[in-house]
């Protein structure tokens, strides 16, 4: 762990504990961000945990800059992951079909595997929830199997249904609203992603970690789930 304090605006501070993405990052992800919180109390706005860093913006008019930044540096001091941090597992039901699922055909091309296989290996394993952006509610998880992982398209599309599970690079994630998007499609889950009625709004957070589970069309439908075809939602 390298730990670096870096200015992101006059009240906000960027707190980065390493320089690479990996899975085994986010317990000290976790402890890092449950320590800041305590440690900033009632001065803190908002905290924003990623895959190496965690963003501090914290109230300019009850702490100055350096004051700030000794209470990162006291808040970190003998850091240690807290097995108790884990977040909840998910278990997301998936419609894997090239109707929905456009790109299955291209990474199985790419993989050399058949897109049966490709569907068994996305969904065998367990992904960690990295970060919430892009859009409300929006996961990005990994790390997916080398040999699954593809480019973003070059050429977003200007709309993707909402409950697309998609893949770029070597991450994962399921799109919780209609949105424009660039990922490789390769199926649709029926779950709600993101309501505005639940605490915090988006199922999933940080530190959680979620499994991929392919069902058929009759209980994709059954659970609510919309299988109207991508070209026809364009």
């Amino acid at each position: 762990m390298k730990l670096r304090v870096e200015v992101v605006a006059l009240d906000c501070l960027m707190v980065r504990l390493f320089d690479e993405i990996a899975e085994a990052n986010m317990p000290w992800m976790l402890a890092a961000t449950e320590s800041l919180r305590s440690a900033f109390g009632k001065c803190l706005i908002d905290l924003v945990p990623s895959y190496t860093t965690v963003m501090v913006h914290y109230d300019l008019t009850a702490l100055n800059p350096s004051q700030a930044r000794e209470l990162i540096a006291q808040a970190l001091i003998d850091l240690s992951p807290n097995a108790r941090t884990g977040g909840k597992c998910h278990v997301l039901p998936v419609w894997y079909d090239l109707s929905v699922g456009p790109e299955l055909n291209l990474l199985s091309n790419r993989s050399g595997l058949a897109v049966a296989e490709v569907i068994r290996r996305h969904s065998e394993h367990e992904y960690q929830v990295f970060a919430l952006g892009f859009a409300p509610g929006f996961a990005f998880m990994g790390l997916v199997e080398e040999v699954l992982a593809a480019p973003r398209l070059s050429t977003p599309r200007k709309k993707v249904a909402a409950g697309s599970v998609g893949i770029a690079e070597r991450q994962t994630a399921a799109y919780p609203v209609v949105s424009p998007g660039g990922w490789n499609l390769i199926g649709r889950t029926p779950a709600k992603l993101f309501d505005r009625e639940r605490d915090g709004y988006s199922l999933m957070q940080p530190g959680d970690t979620v499994r991929f589970e392919a069902i058929g069309h009759a209980e994709f439908i059954n659970l609510g789930g919309d299988d109207t075809p991508l070209e026809a939602q364009a």
